[in-house]
């Protein structure tokens, strides 16, 4: 049986309290290159890559385990235990802030304190909440991917990123879409957008800070500020960074309120 390190191609650098660095959809721990330089002297830095992402043991991927985010969540324990990891610090992009969450609660006291960068617990808008999308919209960007995966993430992944003065970065985003396996994106982004943690968010045990980003069209500010206003021990930060994905495009900023939060 593939060791847990192994299946989630952990990469594990420096010494001290453990902060573990989980990547957003169609990425991989790459994605965190110009966070990580900023930690390495006072912490001890993990890293990985969701299973069915980056160079993960694409043979773990499993429908079933995975048909919701706690699949995740799972692995994450995993190898915070596997490692004997204490007072961790986790910081999750994207729809591994939830998948973070759900690990906290599952295992009540395995963060002190969790960093979410763009987090969003239901992408749909329903009733009195706004997720940013019609449930049409959500089905339309599903069947598209269905039918041309490399030509949905060709067109997806620029807006995701936005900050159109930095092409190299909306290139970059796009590659990594599609270098992703189809089958398993397809059904990871089904998971991903189609989940509902919103009655999650009150049973989360750590201390959070919310890093919300201007002109994010996959996580608007109404959604951080849910989020913030739902999780019990949480700060809000509205960022200047814009589009989806700080770490990448405002690094300097990322890590200023990362680190001020941690002190």
């Amino acid at each position: 049986m593939t060791n847990i390190l192994t299946q989630n191609n952990v990469t594990i650098m420096g010494n001290g309290r453990p902060i573990i660095f989980v990547h957003g959809f169609g990425c991989d721990q790459n994605m965190w290159r110009f966070i990580v330089p900023a930690f390495e002297q006072e912490y001890k830095i993990i890293l990985l890559d969701l299973v069915g992402a980056g160079d993960s043991d694409p043979t773990a991927y499993n429908e079933h385990k995975y048909a919701t985010l706690h699949g995740h969540a799972e692995d994450i324990v995993e190898i915070c235990e596997f490692l004997n990891l204490k007072d961790v610090i986790f910081v999750g992009h994207s729809v591994s802030a939830m998948i973070g969450i759900l690990a906290d609660i599952q295992n009540p006291g395995i963060f002190s304190k969790l960093v979410l960068i763009g987090p969003s617990p239901c992408y749909i808008n329903k009733e009195e909440y706004f997720g940013g999308f019609e449930q049409e919209d959500i089905k339309g960007l599903l069947e598209m991917m269905e039918s041309n995966y490399l030509g949905w993430s060709a067109s997806l992944a620029p807006g995701i990123m936005g900050n159109s003065n930095q092409p190299e970065l909306q290139e970059e985003l796009t590659q990594s879409f599609c270098k992703t396996d189809a089958t398993i994106a397809k059904h990871f982004a089904r998971v991903t957008f189609l989940s509902d943690n919103r009655k999650d968010l009150s049973n989360v045990y750590g201390e959070c800070l919310v890093l919300q980003c201007r002109e994010d069209i996959i996580a608007p500010e109404a959604v951080g500020k849910y989020v913030h206003q739902n999780i019990p021990k949480s700060q809000y930060i509205l960022m200047k960074a814009t589009g989806h994905c700080p770490h990448m495009s405002a690094p300097k900023e990322t890590i200023d309120y990362i680190q001020s939060f941690l002190k």
